[in-house]
């Protein structure tokens, strides 16, 4: 399910230049500043959505030291490079696609959530793993890891909002209301005649340990952007119904490419009862759709896609299916961060190439294929705001930690969440696409 990771070199920046767009072309100026002034300031942090919703607690804290706020940018590189180099093969470090330039640089593997999580079992001698991502990212990465391993997030604020708009509470609420209205008399929420139970849950990976543990205790299953369809089919199989969070897009966007009919999905909102839904809704329902979102992915429209058209004759648009269903229905193609990466690298020399995702990962590709024209939809430069707070210097400072022999900003999950949560993650693994390599599963309980 996962493809070889980029390990080449990457294109370089300052530390400060956070996004190259003129001077108010920006969705937020505060995207300049260094993300350490936001650290303990409640919400995503600069570049967020309006459409968030600030759980509580707000964020999870993080502060870097003012001594590492204050270095250069060349004093804050040259000491992640002598800190690798000191650390050699008991440190590995990764960083998502989406990260800055000045980040990724430094990273031993780039790539997707999973991969990257997948990547760190092929360094058995790290002691360390640095992930450059978000919170759920370095969870994902310490169930995987060997138990003595240590799984460190540069900045403890970099949450993510989609993640967090599903939360234990709200999704174990819900469970219990469709078992009031699912359950049969007999079999209560056991399987009928056909071997069938009434829903299951199925969990994106962007989210929370505690979350895939529920699919974990519940016969439910993961699913990535990549495998989504295989996920979804892996359930149908099992269920009648699947409960599918957070993302309601890229649940709808791949049920419908299965075919399921758009009546058949209602929205699942956690604030209403039943979710906003009759009785008679959800009996007829096949894919029940949380409430969830990516704000980075939610910007981007159909009028982009047009004018893109207009401005560009010939172009090709492809989009991440976390956009919105018309989005994906009017664009070329629509498919995970890696399938963008093998759309462009299967271009032409001339092509024109429209990208509705992240932006550092649009610029990075722009970068690598000069021969085409590349560029974000979205013509407002927005990162992702959670990915935007790890810093070099959040960086610098974690790896200057492990050369004094201290552990700073680890990532454990209990061993009970982690438990469940890999079995989850183990049934991902074996509903692989028939054309997949297997992927090996590591960590606790292996």
């Amino acid at each position: 399910m996962t493809s070889t990771l980029s390990t080449g070199p990457v294109p370089t920046g300052s530390v400060h230049d956070v996004v190259t767009a003129r001077p108010g072309d920006t969705c937020d100026a505060e995207l300049a500043e260094g993300p350490w002034l936001f650290d303990l300031v409640p919400g995503y942090g600069p570049g967020a959505s309006e459409d968030d919703v600030v759980p509580e607690p707000v964020v999870r804290p993080g502060q870097l030291p003012v001594a590492y706020q204050r270095m250069d940018d060349a004093d804050l590189h040259e000491r992640i490079r002598a800190a690798k180099e000191a650390l050699g093969d008991r440190l590995v470090v990764l960083g998502h696609f989406y990260q800055r330039d000045e980040v990724v640089q430094h990273a031993d593997f780039v790539g997707d959530s999973f991969q990257l999580a997948n990547a760190a079992l092929t360094r058995p001698d790290a002691e360390t793993i640095v992930f450059c991502g978000v919170h759920f990212m370095a969870e994902t990465a310490d169930i995987l890891a060997r138990p003595e391993q240590h799984v460190i997030l540069p900045n403890l604020a970099a949450g993510c909002s989609m993640a967090d708009m599903a939360d234990e509470e709200s999704v174990e609420t819900a469970w219990e209301e469709l078992e009031r209205v699912y359950a049969d008399p007999v079999t209560g929420m056991g399987p009928d005649a056909d071997g069938k139970v009434p829903v299951l849950p199925v969990t994106y990976m962007n989210s929370s340990a505690a979350l895939k543990a529920f699919c974990g205790r519940h016969g439910g299953i993961v699913c990535t952007s990549s495998n989504a369809a295989t996920v979804l089919e892996w359930a149908f199989e099992r269920a009648h119904r699947v409960l599918f969070f957070p993302d309601q897009h890229l649940g709808r966007n791949t049920a419908k490419a299965l075919g399921v009919p758009l009546d058949r999905m209602p929205m699942w909102n956690p604030r209403k009862p039943l979710g906003g839904n009759t009785e008679e809704q959800l009996h007829d329902a096949q894919v029940l759709l949380w409430h969830g979102f990516c704000s980075v992915h939610k910007r981007f429209t159909v009028a982009q896609i047009e004018q893109a058209r207009a401005e560009h004759p010939g172009v090709k648009v492809v989009v991440h299916p976390e956009c919105p269903m018309p989005v994906v229905d009017a664009a070329d193609a629509a498919g995970s961060t890696d399938l963008i990466r093998k759309y462009v690298a299967a271009s032409q020399p001339g092509d024109v190439i429209a990208i509705g995702t992240e932006v550092n990962l649009v610029n990075r590709l722009a970068a690598e294929h000069p021969d085409r024209t590349i560029f974000c939809l979205d013509p407002v430069v927005c990162p992702c705001s959670t990915m935007y707070r790890i810093h070099p210097g959040y960086l610098a400072w974690v790896l200057d930690g492990l050369l004094e022999g201290e552990v700073r900003n680890e990532i454990v999950v209990p061993d009970d969440v982690a438990r469940d949560a890999k079995v989850a993650l183990e049934r991902m693994l074996a509903a692989r696409p028939k054309d997949a390599s297997p992927v090996p599963v590591s960590g606790r309980g292996a």
